[in-house]
This record gives structure tokens, sequence and C-alpha cells, in this order.
């Protein structure tokens, strides 16, 4: 079954389109990050996943139910954070968490003690009974997260949930959603962060402008970011790559990035008679620059200028 499926998506709010068009198909147990810059539609897509906004146009359906109109079957089923969490803050957490719970029980898996397990899965478990009003940001979010996860979700759709935590915060967040992952649930997470995104998903989708402009598998946009070659002579080995053939630019650090692979790039040197000491797949640095360009009309600062 297919846990998350859109087709031609499409938002408008008077004259503003937020979502264009967007179609995606997120398979049971994948993780998928998707990935834009602040503005560029991210939040208003999650929100129609969720039957929080209504479409202008296109479908949602999530565990192959259609959205919003079986919402209340499907949705206990989701685990959701959007915009920040939502608690009441002159309650405890566990307050918070045991009314949660009692509004939206799912019934699969009806135990007594999943608001302690719950807290205990976000690292607060020994949290004592003070408000939520003077919790921290970073405690705020964990408890966001634990709502998320109190109804035994089989889809976790996570919208920033790195607001507000600390490295370790980060690398605790991480590890749950791979562990979580890795037991058959699926993740969907949405940030304007790349190794938030990159460090958690095996698939990404780029958004900008409200749609679509790159998406596949973390390999595959990796590859699709070039090679980067170095070499002690930079000119001759820009003359070898020009004869072979594979167009190349020269980087502010010297060294020369091109879209051919590192197989064909070494070829070109070494026919060209040049001796290489750098030659590797661009790796993060290709995948943010490939971001930073597909997305960058929808840059608040490119915007503002």
């Amino acid at each position: 079954m297919t846990a998350i499926e859109t087709e031609g998506l499409t938002k408008r709010f008077r004259h503003v389109v937020a979502v264009d068009g967007v179609s995606l198909t997120v398979p049971t147990g994948a993780r998928y990050g998707l990935l834009g810059p602040n503005g560029s539609g991210k939040t208003t897509l999650v929100r129609m996943l969720l039957g929080l906004v209504h479409p202008t146009e296109g479908r949602v359906a999530l565990l192959g139910r259609p959205i919003p109109r079986d919402a209340a079957h499907v949705l206990p089923r989701v685990g959701a954070l959007v915009e920040g969490p939502a608690a009441w803050p002159h309650l405890s957490g566990r307050t918070n968490l045991r009314l949660l719970d009692a509004a939206g029980k799912s019934g699969r898996r009806d135990r007594a003690d999943r608001v302690e397990e719950a807290l205990a899965r976000v690292g607060l478990g020994g949290i004592d009974r003070r408000p939520v009003r003077t919790y921290s940001l970073g405690m705020r979010q964990r408890l966001g997260i634990a709502a998320a996860l109190i109804g035994d979700p089989s889809v976790l759709i996570l919208d920033e949930p790195a607001n507000g935590l600390d490295p370790a915060g980060i690398r605790w967040m991480r590890d749950l959603l791979r562990d979580y992952a890795d037991q058959g649930g699926t993740v969907l997470l949405s940030s304007h962060l790349l190794s938030e995104v990159e460090i958690i998903a095996d698939d990404i989708v780029m958004i900008g402008q409200g749609r679509i402009v790159c998406q596949g598998s973390k390999a595959e946009l990796l590859q699709a970011a070039g090679t980067v070659v170095r070499a002690a002579d930079v000119a001759a080995l820009q003359r070898a790559l020009t004869a072979a053939g594979v167009v190349s630019t020269v980087s502010q650090d010297g060294s020369l990035r091109t879209e051919a692979d590192p197989a064909s790039v070494g070829r070109a040197a070494y026919d060209g008679g040049v001796m290489l000491t750098e030659l590797r797949t661009a790796e993060s640095g290709g995948l943010e620059e490939m971001f930073l360009e597909l997305t960058a009309d929808t840059q608040r600062e490119r915007t503002a200028a």
C-alpha cells in the first residue's frame, strides 16, 4: 500500500499559488524528505495532506484513503507535527498527552502506559509536573514529537521538527526517526535544512515556488550533483576535459566541477596525460549547490532584493 499519494495538488490563495501541481508517491516504510526554502509551499502542502487545508485542485490519499473525505478514518493512524507543537500552556506535558490520548485513541494498541512510554521515548520521562509554559523551546518540540507518536501511528508527517533542538537533540531526533522507519513506519520530513533531510531521508523532493523542481533517491541526486576533480596543473586538466567533450567550471578552491561521472573524468585526464590529486563525486556540497540553484527564486533574500 502507498502511504502518501498526491496528484496535481494545487492550492491558490486569491492571486497567490502556494502549491502548484504537486504529485508525490511515498511508499509504505519509506523515509521521505520534503526540502525547500521558507515560503516555498512546504507547510501548505503538509496541511493539505492532513486535511487542514482544502486543495483548489488535485487529490490526496493517505494509506489508500482519500483526504479529506476519509480523514476521520485514516488520521488516527497518522502522527503529525505542523508549525510547532500545540499544547495547553497551563497544564503539564504529561497531562497534555493524557488528554490527547483520551481524545484520539486509535484502538490499535490500547495500553495504559502509552503516555509514559511516549514521554520516555522523547527523553521527557523524568520531567516534573510543571506547566508547559515553563518548558524550553527544545522541550516543547520534544513534547510535540511525543504527541505525534502517542497514537502508535503508521505514518509520521513532521514539519521542521528540529526547530529549537540543540545538536544533541537533533541527533536524538535522527536516531528516533531511523528507528521508527526501521520498524516499518513511514516518515515524511519537511524542512529547509538540507543537512537534516539528507541524513534522515532516503528519498528527497525539492520544492520551490510551490512546484517540485527535483526529486529522486539520495544516491540519484548525489550522482546528478556531478564530480569534483583536482590536479596540480588546473589549466592542463581543463584542456584535457575540453578535448574529451567534458564541460567543467573552476571553483574558488581551485578544483574543477563537472556534471560528468568520475569514470569519464578520470579517463579524460588519463588520455590527456594529466595526473590527478583528487577525484570524487560532489556529494553533499554538490547537493547543496543543486538545492540552492533550483530554489534560488524562492530564497527570501533574493525575493527581497
